[in-house]
């Protein structure tokens, strides 16, 4: 089930109608936990076991940590067996296969035993949200669930199952634990921010998409034009296909009197790249800097410590992305392009929103926004490409002398995505683009932009059909 489906459409108000009309906490905990399981089946039932095994192993093990002595041994079996089904399902055939090319390098012959499964939609999710919990536990940042059902539904609660945020117990569960009233203001806000989110979807990412693929599928080697134009594209596709969902969910569970982590806060207005990833998936982010980042040393440690930790985050999430050698690099550059940051300790210069309280940024931020964003944007190319060969002559071609000549695929997209930059720079000091436009204050325009946003919606919908989203691959 998409959030972009007729589906969703029909499953979202019956769900907010049943739950509202429970008056007892736990029977609207039930119902949110029933629907998020149905919610899941509706990919594939077969994997709703294990999403159910998962649940249940990282609640129990979180009971035997608070009362056990052995305290250590019982997270360890906990990370051990999570970390293990997630390498099963996500990364063993890369890891066998960059085995086999090795031992072949050595003149040895090895032909390994591959697997043919699906990825589960959404383990590399709701893993962490239960490795989260099970190590906040055992740091006693939290005390163990007893509740079989509000542990269940901080894992598997579907606005966030298949593509995030990735939820801290210390934050969700509370919430979870606690009686929810109606709060007319937090659902229309909510709705605001759906609208947002079906808006950058359906009416820029997917229509990206159509570019991008074409670019970067067909194996054709296109001018430097045409690919710079495919990777400025893909740029935008990844950002308003990904922050698309995390507004939808965010605004969904706002439905329900939940409130949710954020994952993005504008962040292609970012001035560096340490900005950037304080701006981009934050959830994740902030995931890998407190349960490893900061556990390895963080930046206390020598310049050379510094490094290496740097270097640990940025390709464990590559390769959290997939089992690509491209995501690695991908993690790798981002790294690299941190390194100077993180050396002279100036990662934390760019803290406050940019040109707070301006119409405009200074000449001096505006330089800044290109560069990350240009930076940002060659990175990409990795995390797109089909292999590293297809990358590097992806490269090649854009420093070529046809990056000088007329693109080969459609430019008028770009009139789309101008309004799109200037709704969120507007917006840029709000939880979300719509939260609080300059123009609301008068209910003709207001409703009139909403009207406009619809139509564009339901014509492109129409047009395009439904799509996945992209981080529900990871």
């Amino acid at each position: 089930m998409f959030f972009n489906s007729i589906h969703y459409l029909f499953f979202l108000p019956l769900m907010f109608i049943f739950y509202w009309l429970m008056n007892n906490l736990f029977y609207k905990n039930l119902i949110l936990l029933i629907a998020s399981y149905y919610f899941y089946a509706s990919w594939d039932y077969r994997f709703l076991l294990l999403l159910i095994f998962s649940t249940f192993l990282d609640f129990y093990t979180g009971i035997k940590i608070e009362k056990a002595i052995n305290k250590k041994t019982w997270l360890w079996i906990s990370v051990f067996i999570n970390l293990g089904l997630l390498c099963v399902f996500k990364y063993y055939n890369f890891f066998i296969n960059s085995f086999e090319v090795f031992v072949y390098s050595l003149g040895i012959s090895f032909h390994p035993y591959l697997i043919s499964v699906i990825l589960p939609v959404g383990i590399s999710f709701y893993t962490f949200h239960g490795l989260s919990y099970v190590i906040d536990t055992y740091n006693h940042k939290i005390k163990a669930e007893k509740n079989f059902v509000n542990y269940s539904l901080f894992v598997s609660f579907f606005p966030l199952l298949v593509a995030g945020p990735i939820e801290r117990a210390t934050h969700l569960l509370p919430q979870i634990k606690q009686d929810r009233n109606f709060n007319l203001i937090k659902s229309v806000d909510g709705l605001r921010q759906i609208l947002w989110g079906l808006f950058k979807k359906i009416v820029i990412a997917d229509q990206c998409a159509k570019l991008v693929n074409l670019v970067f599928d067909s194996g054709t080697h296109y001018s430097g034009s045409t690919n710079l134009l495919g990777a400025f594209y893909f740029s935008i596709q990844i950002y308003c296909d990904f922050s698309g969902y995390s507004d939808i969910a965010l605004g969904t569970a706002r439905l329900f009197g939940i409130e949710l982590l954020n994952n993005f806060s504008f962040p292609y207005f970012s001035r560096d790249i340490a900005e950037f990833w304080r701006r981009w998936h934050i959830s994740l982010s902030s995931w890998f800097k407190d349960y490893v980042y900061i556990p390895l040393g963080g930046s206390k440690g020598n310049v050379w410590l510094r490094i290496r930790n740097t270097f640990i985050i940025f390709l464990l999430s590559g390769l959290w992305h997939g089992a690509n050698l491209t995501f690695i690099i991908w993690g790798a550059i981002n790294a690299i392009y941190i390194l100077p940051l993180i050396i002279f300790r100036s990662n934390r210069n760019n803290i406050s929103i940019v040109a707070k309280g301006k119409l405009f940024p200074s000449l001096n931020d505006f330089f800044k926004i290109l560069l990350t964003f240009f930076l940002t944007t060659f990175s990409w190319i990795f995390f797109r490409s089909s292999d590293v060969k297809f990358a590097l002559s992806f490269i090649n071609n854009l420093f070529s002398n046809s990056i000088f000549t007329k693109p080969q695929i459609d430019t008028k997209l770009i009139l789309v995505i101008i309004p799109l930059f200037l709704i969120e720079w507007f917006g840029r000091d709000h939880p979300h683009a719509l939260a609080n436009l300059p123009f609301y204050k008068s209910f003709f325009i207001r409703w009139s932009f909403y009207l406009i946003l619809t139509v564009f919606i339901l014509l492109y919908a129409h047009k395009g059909g439904e799509s996945q989203f992209i981080y529900f691959q990871f």
